[in-house]
This record gives structure tokens, sequence and C-alpha cells, in this order.
């Protein structure tokens, strides 16, 4: 017999929701924060130590691997949404049969993707168009880092289920950990033996391997149905149409932003390795404002999920209102700041003038409108939680990818500078904010047909 709600879980479906979301949402943040710390150590320490060359080839991987990796990362998602809903519905052996098949697709995925990115690394930065100057040092650190991905799909796959019954908290001890490890190595490698890319990449791949060893551990020591036993690892048919169903979709959507990032990429490299290192240093800090909505993307998720599982449509609307209003305080409140202290903050990356007042650009038009990009995730992120996926993912498509597409070869062609290119991104967002927010209220008022009327009054 399984426990109910473990200890360091969440009940979802009651009490303060104001509370139980912040709760939820802030070991996430913080969690995100870490991961990135593993980014910005690698960064920081290749910039100060290594150069520019090195701070451009770790930076210029980053579009291309989110674009490997999206897929597999939306099968994560919907293995939260899978087991939450299960046990939302307190069906505790569909729980099992979730939690067993996702970590199976997990080592899976990482086998795959390890050879994936090995052969691909080369050609596809090619196709990017990285200089010459930089491309080895590229090829060499993205061939490291994705021999590393079978424990980093393992620590998202079981992430994932942990946060699907509340539980956020061990994952951000699990990190702590992991990124004292990854900073220590960090220096060690780079300064103490004389490595470049290839020591921060090294240290990367150690620091998730010991996060993966951790999360694995807390799955198999749990008592109540998330409860891992390795000895069951399979995959059950059922149980993987439905993952499949909601997390294929949400990794073609992150796949889709990713393709648009390259492009993006693509055309930031056209302006040479000053221009490069400079964005990149700026991206690596947005990608802490980002946070503020991650974890609430993700919460809004498992909450609507467990309240629609549960039989609670009502409580599961406000569960999204809550995320939103909490995402938009975070977002904005972080991406003022950077923008504030983006002097400050770039010259921990790179002190060259040029650098710091390229990242700077990027900073200001990206940062404090990264709130309009809060409302279009959460919306994806809900329309996820009641069971609807392939719609965000077109929405995204084409609000997205196709019209960033459109602009690189339209506006930006005529109006070939930066503050062009980074102009696309806040005006995707809003686009594509106001069509998902629309698609969902109408979607919701559609699935609140099939509860009863107290079904639809339950707080």
């Amino acid at each position: 017999m399984f426990r109910s709600r473990a200890p360091h879980s969440i009940d979802m479906t009651e009490g303060s929701l104001l509370k139980n979301v912040l709760f939820f949402a802030l070991p996430l943040m913080f969690s995100g924060i870490l991961q990135l710390l593993f980014n910005a150590a690698d960064t920081i320490v290749v910039g100060r130590y290594a150069g520019e060359q090195a701070l451009a080839a770790v930076g210029s991987t980053g579009s291309l691997n989110n674009l490997i990796v999206s897929l597999f990362i939306g099968l994560s998602t919907g293995s939260n949404v899978v087991v939450a809903r299960q046990m939302g519905a307190r069906n505790y052996k569909g729980v099992q049969d979730a939690v067993h098949t996702s970590v199976t697709v997990s080592i899976i995925s990482g086998i795959f993707l390890a050879f994936l990115g090995c052969f691909l690394a080369r050609p596809m930065l090619t196709m990017m168009g990285s200089p010459d100057d930089v491309i080895d040092l590229s090829v060499l650190y993205m061939r490291i880092i994705f021999l590393g991905m079978p424990v980093q799909m393992v620590y998202n796959f079981c992430a994932a289920i942990l946060r699907s019954v509340g539980d956020t908290k061990r994952p951000l001890y699990f990190l702590t950990v992991a990124g004292v490890i990854n900073v220590a190595l960090n220096l060690l490698f780079v300064i103490g033996f004389g490595m470049t890319v290839d020591g921060v990449a090294l240290a990367t791949i150690i620091s998730q391997a010991v996060s993966a060893v951790l999360v694995v551990r807390s799955l198999m020591l749990r008592e109540d149905a998330v409860r891992l036993n390795l000895r069951r690892l399979r995959i059950v048919p059922s149980m993987l149409a439905k993952i499949v169903k909601i997390g294929l979709p949400s990794g073609v959507q992150g796949s889709v932003f990713a393709i648009s990032n390259v492009l993006i990429q693509s055309s930031v490299n056209s302006f040479g390795t000053i221009v490069m290192a400079g964005n990149a240093a700026a991206a690596n800090i947005g990608g802490f404002v980002y946070q503020g909505i991650s974890a609430f993307v993700q919460a809004v998720t498992s909450f609507v999920g467990q309240n629609f599982g549960a039989r609670k449509p009502r409580r599961a609307l406000h569960s999204m209102w809550v995320c939103h209003m909490w995402s938009f305080v975070f977002t904005f409140s972080l991406g003022l700041f950077t923008v504030i202290f983006s002097e400050q903050l770039l010259s921990l990356y790179n002190t060259d003038p040029n650098v710091i007042a390229l990242g700077m650009k990027r900073s200001l038009y990206l940062h404090i409108p990264y709130f309009l990009c809060a409302f279009m995730e959460i919306f994806s992120g809900a329309l996820r939680g009641i069971g609807y996926s392939l719609l965000p993912m077109a929405i995204s498509l084409l609000g997205a990818c196709a019209f960033r597409i459109v602009w690189i070869y339209t506006i930006f062609q005529k109006v070939h500078t930066m503050d062009c290119l980074y102009l696309s991104y806040p005006v995707s967002w809003f686009i594509t904010a106001v069509v998902m927010g629309y698609f969902f209220f109408l979607l919701y008022k559609r699935v609140c047909k099939d509860f009863t009327p107290e079904e639809l009054s339950a707080r």
C-alpha cells in the first residue's frame, strides 16, 4: 500500500493557492538558477581565463543544444502531466506505470541523444556559420556535453515526476550539491590543469551525474505511489501513449522556439566574434530572468493537471491566474534588475568594453518585456494541463518560429542591425500570448461541459 501523500509534497487540490503555488515554484526557480549557474560558471571561467574565442564557442552552442534536446525535454513534461493527473484521480497503479515508463524512456532518450549530438555537432555548427576561429572549440564543447546526456535526461524526467506530486525542494538540494562540485571542477580543470572548453564541459557532466544519482535515490526511497523500483523499469504501452500525446507536442513546441533561436544565432554569428561574445554573456544573464517564467509554467502544468484529475476545474482556473500573477512579479523584477545592473553583471563574463556594450543592448531589448513571454508560456502550460498539447505547439509554430523567420528574411534584411534582430523577440511574445490566451478560454469552457454543477463550483 502507498501513502496518499508523502513528506516533502504539496497538496495541489486543497489549501491556499497563493501560498501553495509560491511554495511549489520557489524551489523550482532556485533549481533553475542553480542549473544556469552550471552554464554561467562555464561561461565566466572561459571568458575570464580562456578569452573571447572560448567564450563565443561556449555561448554559440546553446541554441543548437536546445534544438536537439527540446523534443525529449518535452516528453518529461508529458510525464509530469500524466503522473499528476493519475495522482489527482488516486489511480496508484497508473502512477506506478507512468513512473517506470518515464524513467525507462529517459535512459533510452539520453543514449540516443549522446550519439546524435556527437555526430551532428560539426555539420550543424557549420550550417549556423560559426567562424573558423571558434568552430573547433564549439564542436569539442558540444560533443563532451552530449556524452553526458543520459544522466541529464534521467535527472530531468525524475525531477518532473517529483514536481508532479509537489516535491520541488529536494531537487533544489541536489542541484546545490552538484553546483558546488561544478564550480570547483571548473576552476580545477581550467585554471589548475590549463584546459579550456573541454574542462568546463567535463565539469558540467560530472556534476549532472551527481544530481541524477541523488534524484533517482530520492524516488527509490519514497513511500507514496511515485516510488521507483529499478527492477520494474519497463515501458507500459498505454502510459507511453499518454506521455507522448502530451509530451511530444510540448517537445516540438520547444524545438520550434529553438529553431528560431538557431536562426537568430546564425544572424548574430554574421556580426563576428565580439558580437557573439556579448550576445552569449547577455543571453546567459537572461536565462536567470527566464526562471521567473519557467518555475510558474511548471507549476501551472502540475496544478491544472492535478485539479482536473481531481475534478476541480474552478480551482484549476484559479491556479492559472495565480501563476500569471506570481510570474509577472518575479519576471518583471528580475528583468529590471538585470537592466539596471547590466554593466556590472556583464563584466563578470568579460571585461572588454565592446563585449559589455553589445551585451547591454540585448538586455535592454529582451529582459524588461520578458513578462510577455511569461503570459505566453503560462497559457501554453495551462492548455497542456487540461489535456491539449497540439494546439499550443501549432500556435507557437506560427507565432514564434514562423514570425521570427519571416522577420529575419524581410525586416532584418532591410534593417541589418542587432536592434532590429532583438526586437523580433518581444513582438513575437505579444502576438503569441494574445492568441494562446484566446484559445485557452475557448477550450476551458469546452472541457467544463464534462463536469457536474457541483464539480464546477468546488474550490
